[in-house]
């Protein structure tokens, strides 16, 4: 009797769904930008689809996420329950910081979300479309100032190829860099910069709501449900995407890197997600483990190659 008792607690067991992982994301920026969205995101996504238990998101802002990555290197090492997003912007960073810690000691697990690169200006601004811009930027670049992210990222080099595609040196852009989206909002909405950049997602409120005015979008066609040029409609021959990822801590099994993937694999294909993409306007460029891995090794050395073309590493 006692064995059969013993024999259907274990049936019993072995039927229930394993355990949800409980996940910690650090977004390495401060609240209101896209890696704060990005595991805010996460956070909503994992839990609503019961996928995890429990997520905590913490923000560690400040130097294009490189204060946040060596942190999270120096103290998750080990620990599967430790994740970290970042993107493009923060292979930039690490390039022009000359920072001592790189994606190469965390584990990769997916890249998630392309966003393309707006160019914005206060409803009030003198400058109506790309040709405005590009008209004071040839008369005096240093009287231009772009509101965007770290230095080195995403948004420093955009406005980096911009002023290289209409022959102006782009050692003279006057980039000025904030530590999130939210400070980069307030001083563009304060007129306290000429343009603003970032991706479409941080400013679509804004636009909605009259207060800011769209004057170019970086993808190579138009975007649905965007209302705004491309950068190359406006007479400016730029296109670039910034994408968005998570990673891993060091040190961590296969086993748990493979459970890692897994979760985050059930979370893209989710509901939840999908609408969450939707309602941003970020695109799905979902692509996992050891391939993303490699796609990020290419895009680091690209990047390399861009921010040296531009002047900001040597």
């Amino acid at each position: 009797m006692k064995q059969y008792i013993w024999a259907s607690i274990i049936a019993a067991a072995m039927a229930l769904p394993a355990a949800a992982a409980d996940y910690k994301i650090m977004a390495p920026a401060a609240p209101g930008g896209g890696w704060d969205q990005t595991a805010r995101s996460m956070q909503a996504a994992l839990q609503d689809e019961q996928i995890s238990s429990s997520v905590q998101v913490t923000n560690v802002p400040g130097a294009g996420g490189t204060i946040g990555l060596a942190q999270f290197v120096n103290q998750a090492s080990g620990d599967a329950s430790q994740l970290i997003v970042g993107g493009y912007v923060m292979v930039g960073a690490i390039l022009t910081n000359n920072s001592p810690v790189t994606l190469d000691q965390v584990t990769p697990i997916a890249r998630l979300t392309g966003e393309y690169e707006a160019l914005v200006v206060p409803a009030a601004s003198d400058i109506k479309d790309m040709a405005g811009l590009v008209e004071k930027l040839k008369a005096d670049p240093g009287s231009v100032s772009w509101g965007g992210g770290s230095a080195g990222g995403t948004d420093h080099i955009t406005a980096g190829l911009i002023a290289k595609a209409v022959g102006v040196d782009p050692t003279k852009v006057n980039y000025i860099a904030f530590s999130g989206g939210g400070e980069a909002l307030a001083a563009i909405l304060g007129n306290q910069v000429t343009v603003g950049i970032s991706g479409y997602g941080e400013f679509a409120e804004q636009v909605k709501a009259g207060t800011l005015r769209v004057i170019g979008i970086s993808s190579d066609e138009k975007i649905a449900g965007i209302d705004a040029p491309t950068f190359k409609e406006g007479g400016v021959d730029v296109s670039i995407q910034n994408w968005r990822m998570v990673a891993a801590a060091p040190g961590i099994s296969d086993e748990q890197k493979t459970a890692i993937i897994g979760d985050v694999e059930k979370m893209v294909n989710s509901a939840s997600w999908q609408k969450t993409l939707a309602d941003k306007g970020w695109a799905n460029t979902y692509l996992a483990g050891d391939d993303f891995a490699a796609q990020l090794k290419k895009d680091t050395e690209a990047t390399s190659a861009i921010l040296k073309d531009i002047g900001l590493v040597k």
